[in-house]
């Protein structure tokens, strides 16, 4: 079997170096290059230190990226749409995991990117890589943008309840999400100086997060709210979703909901048990896995859902997503080169 030629284009990030991790480990994979100004010349092992031993790979400039199969783009914000013409070139296929082309809509990038879209002609070009709604679609797709992390929890515990019109469309849906440093990136600054940021519980989003529009857009509704704080946690988020259900709705109405959602879903488990200690989806037992657990507790006194949904933002809110999406785009076996579990003690 040939392998096909993958190649990653800003590397040296966090999501860079899960995107590498996951790549180097992929059966039908070889990657070809990996990109970063900073750190051309040395070896991707001295930023990525898990690597050890896992590969000689050095880092490259952008200027020397060659042509491959599969492009992946994990670079800042806008730095992918201004340059799109020239990076589609470069592959048969394209994974972009900024923000650039997860919106449909060049007023609504505007409106909460704050900048007009760079190139809003290529928007409808790409598919959102949200698997467990676009299946079918990224199946098809030459194009495919990555998904926000907190978009995709706030997502996968309103998916259900949305798809089956058990939500009340005339009641607010309002998600807390609680989410850790790794959320930040690997630059240092003020707010990740380990003075400031050990034990923190920082609402840094209260109100206008960005991700908001990405849920509106997967769930085609308005009246979405979220609340972002981050707490002392490298990797993870926890989505608790506040939603107002139609008269009359039962809990066996909302776990029909669920298991029509996610029983055929290869990554998406429903948690919700009697005694565990883990009775609800909790990210720290998610830490390095593609895995999404969501859950729920219905009210019936008051008829509102708490929808729940724990994940690793660098994985299923990140590169998981993106390799599931290369499988779903090449006709693999979706699971390849996505079954770690996580840990546990961790």
């Amino acid at each position: 079997m040939t392998a096909t030629r993958v190649s990653i284009l800003g590397g040296s990030g966090y999501t860079g170096g899960e995107l590498l991790r996951l790549l180097l480990d992929h059966p039908r994979v070889e990657v070809a290059q990996v990109t970063s100004e900073s750190r051309a010349g040395r070896f991707v092992r001295s930023t990525h230190p898990n690597l050890r031993g896992r590969t000689e790979l050095k880092f490259v400039p952008a200027e020397d990226l060659e042509a491959a199969d599969v492009l992946f783009v994990a670079l800042p914000h806008g730095a992918a749409a201004r340059r799109i013409e020239q990076l589609a070139a470069l592959a048969s296929r394209l994974v972009d995991l900024s923000a650039d082309f997860r919106l449909r809509d060049a007023a609504s990038y505007e409106r909460w990117y704050g900048v007009p879209h760079p190139a809003p002609e290529w928007l409808s070009r790409f598919t959102y890589g949200l698997p467990e709604v676009n299946r079918r679609q990224i199946a098809e797709s030459r194009l495919v943008s990555g998904v926000g992390c907190n978009a995709t929890a706030s997502n996968l515990a309103l998916w259900p309840l949305t798809r089956s019109e058990l939500a009340d469309p005339d009641r607010p849906v309002i998600v807390d999400l609680k989410v850790g440093s790794s959320e930040g990136g690997h630059r240092a600054g003020a707010a990740s100086h380990h003075p400031e940021r050990s034990g923190a519980v920082r609402s840094f989003a209260p109100t206008g997060h960005r991700h908001t529009a990405e849920v509106e857009m997967v769930l085609g509704r308005t009246g979405i709210h979220l609340s972002v704080t981050s707490i002392e946690m490298v990797r993870g988020v926890s989505a608790a979703a506040q939603v107002w259900l139609r008269p009359g709705v039962t809990e066996r109405d909302v776990w029909g909901a669920f298991r029509e959602a996610y029983a055929p879903e290869p990554f998406v488990r429903i948690v919700k048990d009697r005694s565990s200690l883990y009775r609800y989806p909790e990210p720290k037992i998610l830490a390095g896995s593609n895995y999404a657990d969501v859950g729920f507790e219905l009210d019936p006194r008051t008829g509102r859902c708490v929808s729940l949904c724990a994940l690793d933002n660098l994985m299923k809110g990140a590169a998981g997503s993106a390799v599931q999406a290369l499988n779903l785009m090449m006709g693999w076996p979706e699971r390849e080169g996505l079954g770690f579990p996580g840990l546990h003690p961790v």
